[in-house]
């Protein structure tokens, strides 16, 4: 741990991180690995896998308060609100070390190379300024590093190498919606999973299939930043301060940022200076503090010259369509993320009436409290006499698709900061301002009906739809875009600020499109490549 001076001020380092999680431990294991002095500050703390809700035996009920993925729910002391009044999804995240990896699934596909020029193929958004070739090594390197099981031969997708596991078994569940796939004649492949089928290290044991993988992995199975990247980096010298609360970055004289201000965690005001600055504190968490960090110089937020910092804010608008059938399933067993997905209706078709596509996940069903009590109000599970026929009419007789449709940015979808909220040291909260598009409801349309389609050919004798999931974002994106032009972005191709030179930002801020496909793979690709960017260019970047 840096140890602060008496004056609260600690040695200088060569690059200071903000954020324990997928993109802030991946940037720190490479940086440490080059050998520079890295320090990492994470607003969270270690968690003992003994603590997850798993080792409980009210696990659902733990997972409703104290471990929900919302932080307006859970309200720990290393949380910090988030005002909700002008969205209809609620963000979700996880401040701890390895951030919101724990709360995970894991579901780890890649973008394909149609997402980063939908500018020149589809007429909408902006095309990337690199391309799919240029992060595929990362691609391949992340998934190496991290362990990732899946399959080759995805004709969906461009040939990679082969992943360090082979996947789980389909199961019955599988099984029984490959066999609706093969009857509609439909793309589907097993998912890649950010997981481990095969034991690692002493500190990483094999998936054992216990589910639900959302709650945090109790054997190490899933590959979360805490388990991964991070202690490498501490073993190659980095240090990690946690219950750090980062109130602002300071900017020297020629509007370099030369410093961190935190709370840490005894309340005490300190200052960790920094040759380089990077920022992984997820696509909320990121433009708040350039937001807070106001000077002379940036009045309207640091690297904020362009009026972008916190614009094309992007989720994933979701939909849920589950199915009962009349044979048991077993999806209480297993990953809920390592099942199989379809990419039929990934790229844009112009007989939808919307621009760009969907991908019908499929992961597995209820826990038994969920099924109990149902997906809203007045959807419970009788009580009394009927409850246990009509709970064993469900429990393992449920597969999920989730429509996972891709959001297109707009501007007047941000996170800007609260006029009403602050965290517990008075920091203004982020707000997010978001309203679904036309698009993205068009395509969310398509997406319940096509799964619907896929239950019913399954076999399912039920289908239930949520339309519009908002306990469902979980990936933000686009608030501090990538582009060449400082005008129409915040950082450039290598996630360096236009106007800071020596700050980086490496996490979901920086997506320029969103894609219909969870963003963690192509997030922790993007972190590696700008952080071998900077070990190369270090001593011209820094301050």
């Amino acid at each position: 741990m840096a140890e602060p001076g008496p004056d609260g001020v600690s040695a200088p380092a060569d690059v200071v991180i903000v954020g324990a999680g997928a993109s802030g431990a991946a940037a720190a294991w490479a940086l440490a690995r080059a050998g520079l002095r890295v320090v990492v500050l994470e607003q969270g703390d270690w968690i003992d896998p003994s603590a997850y809700p798993q080792n409980r035996i009210d696990a659902e009920r733990f997972r409703q308060s104290v471990f929900n993925r919302d932080p307006n729910v859970r309200r720990l002391p290393e949380d910090y609100p988030v005002d909700v009044t002008d969205t209809p999804v609620d963000p979700l995240m996880f401040n701890a070390v390895g951030g919101s990896t724990i709360h995970w699934s894991g579901h780890f596909p890649r973008f394909r190379p149609s997402d980063f020029r939908v500018r020149s193929l589809d007429g909408v958004g902006h095309d990337w300024p690199l391309d799919y070739w240029e992060l595929e090594p990362y691609y391949e390197a992340n998934d190496a590093a991290i362990g990732v099981t899946g399959l080759n031969g995805d004709p969906a997708n461009p040939p990679r190498l082969p992943r360090s596991d082979r996947p789980l078994p389909l199961g019955a569940a599988g099984e029984a919606v490959v066999g609706g796939l093969e009857r509609l004649g439909w793309h589907w492949w097993p998912s890649d999973v950010a997981m481990i089928t095969a034991p690692r290290d002493t500190a990483r044991a094999a998936c054992n299939g216990c589910g639900p993988c959302d709650l945090g992995c109790p054997v190490g199975a899933m590959s979360s930043a805490h388990v991964t990247y991070l202690p490498d980096a501490l073993a190659l010298g980095a240090e990690l301060i946690t219950r750090a609360r980062v109130r602002e970055l300071t900017v020297d004289d020629t509007g370099l940022v030369d410093g961190v201000v935190y709370y840490d965690r005894d309340g005490h005001l300190q200052v960790q200076p920094a040759r380089v600055v990077v920022l992984g504190a997820n696509g909320v968490g990121t433009p708040r503090l350039l937001l807070n960090s106001v000077s002379a110089r940036f009045p309207g937020g640091l690297a904020n010259s362009s009026d972008q910092v916190g614009r094309n804010f992007m989720f994933h608008p979701v939909a849920t369509v589950k199915g009962i059938f009349p044979q048991r399933l077993d999806t209480e067993r297993g990953p809920n993320g390592a099942l199989l997905h379809s990419q039929e209706f990934y790229e844009t078709d112009p007989d939808r009436g919307a621009t760009r596509g969907f991908t019908l996940q499929v992961v597995r069903h209820d826990l038994p409290l969920g099924l109990a009590l149902g997906d809203g109000p007045g959807k419970r599970l009788p009580w009394g006499a009927a409850h246990h026929e009509a709970h064993r009419a469900l429990f393992s007789h449920g597969v999920t698709v989730v429509v996972i449709a891709e959001d297109l940015p707009e501007a007047h979808n941000r996170v800007t900061l609260s006029p009403t909220e602050t965290d517990g040291h008075g920091i203004a909260a982020p707000k997010v301002t978001y309203t679904l598009s036309d698009n993205s409801r068009v395509l969310l349309e398509h997406g319940v009906a096509r799964a619907t389609e896929l239950l019913e050919a399954c076999g399912a004798h039920t289908v239930t739809v949520d339309p519009f999931t908002r306990v469902s974002g979980w990936h933000l994106m686009g608030t501090t875009r990538m582009g060449d032009d400082p005008a129409t972005s915040v950082v450039d191709r290598w996630g360096r600020c236009h106007d800071v030179g020596n700050l980086f930002v490496v996490d979901g801020s920086v997506f320029v499109t969103s894609a219909p496909v969870n963003p963690t793979s192509t997030i922790q690709a993007l972190a590696r490549r700008s952080a071998d960017w900077l070990i190369e260019h270090f001593e011209e970047v820094a301050r």
